[in-house]
């Protein structure tokens, strides 16, 4: 089979419309627009300022090295910043790789096209930045319709490159709501990697991680346009592909399972929900996670009970609740305010079960930790107030009651003004305790 000429096929212009251009020119600063020509770029790829030596803790000797060599040292130091999620690190360190892999090797070479994929796929990490994805993605393309033609044109990299391309491609275009061109990038990786698979381009073992991913970004292309019976079964496939891949104990499991649930519970199977839940909080709980990503991983198992409605699943909500807080109950700053908005999830499942008089011993214990996290003025003590004062009103205490209210009338004027409907509520309320 001849791939240049099938890999070619797929390499067809996507017509782009008018809004597609205006949004274009609309696209956030990246770190890149600051290299604007190949001189920069040099400059940019070998000088290293002192300030950045020292931030980036990066050896003397690296000021000396041969650009290839720097271009290793980049490399690792991006998968280094991307497995501790340290995304904007990470960016900042492809963009040098690409300005590296310009000078190393021009620019019309196969490497220049997976150093853009490269960086695309690093915008996609960061939220806001699918257009500089996309931007990069299409670049690539560009580079790569080149080199399918001698003297790369049986070069196994080159086709490897250009499967990440649609599958990066596909998710740049799905993140910008694109849903049909995305569908067509996915499909153009998936044909293109069982045609490399055919011709022993690449292992079977490759071919499963590759379609774990395609398969995991279409059913996200299903779950956006709300066809979630569609979402499901490619769910399910991205979930075998990486069993089979990576293990069925593997932390790559973990958010397709959590993907998977969320749309289980969506269909109404609550029980293989809170199932795939509870796997992930298994597999969370054995890769030594941090206080806030266990609190995470136990949270969501608490609200797939919660969601169920089931009473077989009260016992559960409790003790996920529970688990989730108890990470983060001597946390301060942001781990302080999750603690307390966790803790008001966990009061109104109380009351849902009719479990009131807990609810409102929790929530009296919760107020002057929620003054000092959020402040006196803010919604989450307004709401504190108000559940304490229609706390005290069912119990027939109208003093105790109209006290709250007003207090939490006074904050609710000041958020929200006196039109609003939550205040006028309230007013209602004070007025006729005030009669």
């Amino acid at each position: 089979m001849n791939m240049s000429f099938q890999l070619s096929k797929l390499f067809t212009p996507i017509p782009r419309s008018g809004s597609e251009d205006n949004a274009s020119e609309t696209i956030q600063e990246s770190p890149e627009t600051h290299i604007s020509s190949h001189l920069d770029e040099v400059v940019a790829a070998v000088s290293i300022t002192s300030r950045k030596k020292a931030h980036n803790k990066l050896p003397q000797t690296a000021l000396f090295q041969p650009p290839r060599e720097k271009l290793h040292l980049c490399e690792e130091r991006v998968k280094s910043y991307s497995s501790n999620h340290q995304y904007k690190q990470a960016i900042q360190e492809l963009v040098r790789c690409l300005a590296l892999t310009r000078i190393c090797y021009g620019d019309s070479h196969w490497k220049l096209a997976d150093a853009h994929v490269n960086l695309a796929e690093g915008y996609l990490q960061l939220k806001g930045f699918s257009l500089q994805a996309k931007q990069h993605a299409e670049k690539a393309k560009e580079i790569l319709v080149s080199a399918i033609v001698s003297p790369y044109n049986d070069n196994s990299d080159v086709f490897k490159c250009s499967v990440e391309l649609f599958c990066t491609l596909g998710k740049a275009l799905l993140s910008l709501q694109k849903f049909k061109e995305a569908s067509e990038n996915l499909t153009k990786a998936d044909k293109l990697s069982k045609e490399l698979l055919q011709c022993g381009r690449i292992i079977k073992e490759e071919w499963t991680e590759i379609q774990a991913r395609i398969k995991f970004s279409f059913a996200q292309v299903y779950q956006c346009q709300k066809k979630l019976k569609e979402a499901l079964p490619h769910y399910k496939e991205a979930l075998e592909y990486t069993v089979n891949s990576k293990g069925d104990k593997s932390i790559e499991c973990v958010p397709i399972l959590r993907e998977l649930a969320g749309t289980e519970q969506a269909l109404g199977f609550h029980n293989e929900a809170i199932s795939r839940l509870l796997q992930a909080h298994l597999i969370v709980q054995s890769k030594k996670p941090s206080q806030d990503q266990a609190s995470d991983s136990a949270h969501f198992v608490a609200r797939a009970a919660v969601a169920s409605g089931k009473p077989e699943y009260h016992e559960v909500a409790e003790k996920f609740f529970q688990e989730s807080m108890g990470h983060l109950k001597d946390c301060e700053g942001k781990g302080r305010a999750k603690f307390l908005s966790i803790q008001d999830e966990f009061c109104h499942f109380l009351q849902s079960i009719g479990q009131e008089e807990r609810a409102t011993l929790v929530q009296k214990e919760s107020l002057e930790a929620k003054v000092g996290a959020f402040g006196d003025f803010s919604p989450k003590v307004a709401e504190t107030y108000r559940l304490l004062g229609k706390a005290d009103l069912a119990q027939g205490n109208h003093s105790g009651a109209h006290k709250k209210l007003k207090k939490c009338l006074q904050i609710q004027s000041l958020l929200y003004g006196p039109q609003d409907k939550r205040t006028l509520a309230t007013q209602q309320t004070v007025d006729i305790l005030s009669k």
